[in-house]
């Protein structure tokens, strides 16, 4: 194995699928796929895990797949987080330096980010990062970066990320149950947005809306940095489970019209829609169905106006929206959003990456992509031993593992 290639994990934790990919960073920094795979999911309602051992299985059932493709066992990743609890808030602080020529040091930057965030959370919420948006330094404002500059006072202006503490916590544990440290827990639609978006995108201003299953989160980025996150209780899925009350058909019916014969253009006319059924065929309006999707898309784009409106940013976007997620593949989205939101809007697609990224450079596929991104531009991810054999860990005799309940409540 090269000693200059490290090998790092991203893992996307939805309420109805799960993927993970695992990439190695070369010497010259560059991303490439080696291993991905996807898997429904269990025990997650809205982003939120309500049975522990649901996600765990589902992960640890997904990553089979994932270790023998890659070649290598996962132990840890940086992981997904999700929910309506999910949240930013723009903080400042500021500390004393002590003399005119003290240099600063990354011991005052701490300082200074403890001095940020103090009071600022709940003792109910977990800070999920604090981003630093601009430090101040003896009344000199706008500064990017104060490390080795010298003053006496330096301030700092962050956005904290931040979720209820049970969420964090046992997404955590249900991890640890499927044999997968969380090395970092990050906003879906933020992991999203650093595999899609430019950096003029990031600067001129820009949303990005992660339309998932059950949840649709949304991210500002302005100035090149990550301004505002909230995420709205509602999802594709909705609009799924209002076509089976309307049709009276089960989900996996409705779910197929949507995808089949649902688009954003929604052209209305005297053709019925029709589906097999065993051996029978089920017709039905396309208006009926053209307008209970149009509706329930109208409620979760006024709740994405809603947070753009929240953040301050109403008709501030020269960068428009940048739609993600599994729900933004509904054909022509992207049409409908512009004539809804009076705003440019596209479909993001996952980019920087080599290997056997082309098969997943999707919309369902951003967050997981992301989160490997992310891995890869902190310090240091941690390197993956190569398997002796071709199948994982979690592949042995049966016999040999441990009963998976007892090893998943037993370490706590």
């Amino acid at each position: 194995m090269d000693e200059n290639v490290r090998y790092i994990t991203g893992i996307d934790v939805g309420s109805e699928n799960v993927r993970a990919v695992v990439a190695t960073i070369d010497r010259d920094g560059s991303v490439s796929v080696v291993g991905y795979n996807e898997g429904k999911n269990a025990g997650m309602q809205k982003g939120v895990v309500d049975t522990l051992s649901g996600p765990a299985e589902a992960i640890d059932k997904m990553l089979l797949e994932v270790e023998r493709m890659s070649g290598f066992s996962i132990n840890s990743a940086f992981v997904s987080i999700n929910g309506s609890n999910v949240m930013s808030v723009q903080a400042s602080g500021r500390i004393a330096l002590g003399t005119p020529d003290h240099e600063i040091t990354e011991a005052d930057l701490e300082r200074v980010e403890g001095a940020t965030v103090l009071g600022k959370v709940p003792a109910n919420r977990e800070i999920l990062d604090v981003l630093p948006l601009s430090y101040t330094l003896d009344g000199q404002s706008g500064i990017k970066d104060p490390l080795g500059m010298t003053g006496l006072l330096l301030e700092m202006n962050a956005n904290v990320i931040s979720a209820l503490m049970p969420t964090a916590v046992n997404l955590r544990k249900s991890l640890d149950g499927g044999g997968i440290t969380a090395e970092k827990l990050v906003p879906s639609v933020c992991a999203a947005a650093t595999a899609v978006l430019t950096e003029r995108q990031r600067e001129n201003g820009v949303a990005v809306v992660d339309l998932g299953y059950a949840t649709t989160g949304v991210a500002i980025y302005e100035n090149g940095d990550l301004q505002y996150v909230g995420v709205i209780p509602v999802g594709a899925n909705n609009i799924t489970n209002d076509l089976a009350i309307l049709l009276q058909v089960p989900t996996e019916i409705a779910e197929d019209i949507k995808r089949r014969f649902v688009t954003g253009l929604f052209k209305d006319d005297d053709k019925e829609i029709v589906v097999k059924k065993g051996r029978d065929e089920l017709a039905f309006s396309r208006k009926e169905v053209n307008r209970v999707v149009r509706d329930r898309l109208d409620e979760i784009f006024e709740g994405v106006v809603n947070e753009i409106k929240l953040a301050g940013y109403a008709k501030k976007l020269p960068e428009g929206i940048v739609f993600v997620g599994g729900g933004s593949k509904m054909r022509d989205l992207d049409v409908y959003a512009k004539s809804v939101l009076q705003t440019a809007t596209r479909i993001g697609l996952p980019t920087g990456f080599g290997g056997v990224a082309d098969a997943i450079k999707t919309p369902d596929y951003a967050c997981a992509l992301g989160l490997a991104l992310l891995a890869a531009r902190t310090a240091p991810a941690p390197v993956h031993k190569t398997s002796k054999k071709s199948t994982s860990k979690k592949s042995g005799n049966k016999k040999e593992k441990l009963n998976f309940l007892s090893k998943l409540f037993g370490k706590f």
